[in-house]
């Protein structure tokens, strides 16, 4: 890991009518860092990762990527220079396969099918996807390969039902197929929201080993996570936000026992505002005390 911010965000702001729910708040993550937000419901974490991938637009601030500037870029500007994203509420596309839903994470790197002649570009592309020559085919052979690598990451969740259409797969599946379309982006900067979200004790800690995996091989990644367990044990740096404010951010045991945090979560019986103790969340009594 580098000291050098691959990804840096100052003064990002978003108002809804008389609403602030992103207050102008700084963040920056360096190359091969795991950077997790944490904070309560409605602290506005979705909302600035939405901002900072270009999901929404922002109404104050500023987005560099390596010293150029990629404020308020749309999706698939931001997908093309790197930066892949996953939801708190899984998306997938249930009518294709898991291959064809992987393979369209792969879109950005594309090269045979594409023209780059002005004006008849459009023309020649649908016209190597009629015709398929050689090299279109080779390349389309090479990414499916590819694919089922990654798909090959989840053990034996997915390679089985590679060819099945993912509406009929679990709920943690189709997260997991989330997870492996970012990654066949070949993404710089890879945005997790809750992956873990809905899922068992189980389902958690293989999600956990994944993506710890991808931290061991120096991918640089931000987190929203509930399950503070989880967070504890993966991040290098912790950034805990409430109201839309950052209120703490450092080493993620300084974060833990930080006094503004505890108090931010008063109300909750478990970090994530799970008044049932979700599998994997840890009590707010526990993140004040021993490591």
């Amino acid at each position: 890991m580098t000291s050098t911010p691959l990804l840096s965000a100052t003064g990002i702001t978003r108002r809804f009518g008389g609403i602030t729910a992103v207050d102008n708040v700084d963040l920056h993550v360096a190359e091969g860092e795991f950077l997790s937000v944490i904070g309560p419901n409605g602290a506005g974490k979705t909302t600035l990762f939405n901002l900072i991938s270009g999901q929404d637009r922002m109404d104050a601030g500023k987005v560099m990527l390596e010293g150029t500037e990629i404020t308020n870029f749309p999706p698939h500007k931001m997908a093309g220079i790197g930066m892949a994203r996953t939801f708190q509420h899984g998306r997938v596309f249930g009518n294709l396969t898991v291959m064809d839903n992987v393979l369209i994470g792969c879109h950005t790197r594309l090269r045979a099918a594409r023209s780059t002649i002005p004006v008849v570009a459009p023309l020649l592309e649908i016209l190597k996807a009629l015709i398929r020559p050689k090299s279109v085919r080779d390349e389309e052979a090479a990414m499916r390969a590819e694919v089922r690598e990654i798909v090959a990451t989840f053990g034996d969740r997915l390679t089985p039902r590679i060819h099945q259409p993912t509406y009929s797969l679990s709920y943690a599946n189709r997260r997991r197929v989330e997870i492996a379309r970012a990654l066949a982006l070949h993404p710089r900067l890879l945005i997790l929201d809750e992956p873990t979200a809905g899922m068992n004790e189980s389902e958690t800690a293989e999600m956990q080993s994944i993506i710890g995996e991808l931290k061991a091989q120096g991918r640089t990644i931000l987190l929203i996570e509930h399950k503070l367990n989880m967070v504890m044990q993966l991040s290098d740096r912790v950034m805990a936000m409430d109201n839309g404010k950052v209120i703490s951010q450092g080493k993620p045991a300084e974060v833990r026992n930080d006094p503004k945090v505890i108090e931010a979560y008063l109300g909750h019986s478990a970090i994530g505002g799970d008044d049932h103790g979700a599998p994997g969340m840890m009590p707010l009594q526990a993140a004040g005390g021993a490591e």
